[in-house]
């Protein structure tokens, strides 16, 4: 019989391990551009977009609705 030990890893273990590590890392990666890209929002100039759309609506509203028999 041949000399082998189980536990010595050959190609296909070591490519497994390796394609494993490569998805763990591009996995931790993506994690953290979604972080980046989500902590990173102008809430601010969102808001004041939303107000200033808001009281535009409502100056429409009020001179749509305006008595005009003067």
């Amino acid at each position: 019989m041949t000399d082998r030990t189980d536990d010595a890893p050959n190609e296909i273990l070591a490519a497994a391990k390796e394609a494993k590590d490569h998805a763990v890392a591009a996995a931790e990666a993506t994690a953290e551009s979604i972080k980046e890209r989500t902590r990173n929002w102008p809430l601010g100039k969102i808001g004041l977009g939303v107000g200033i759309g808001s009281a535009a609506v409502a100056a429409a509203v009020l001179y749509g609705t305006r008595n005009k028999s003067k």
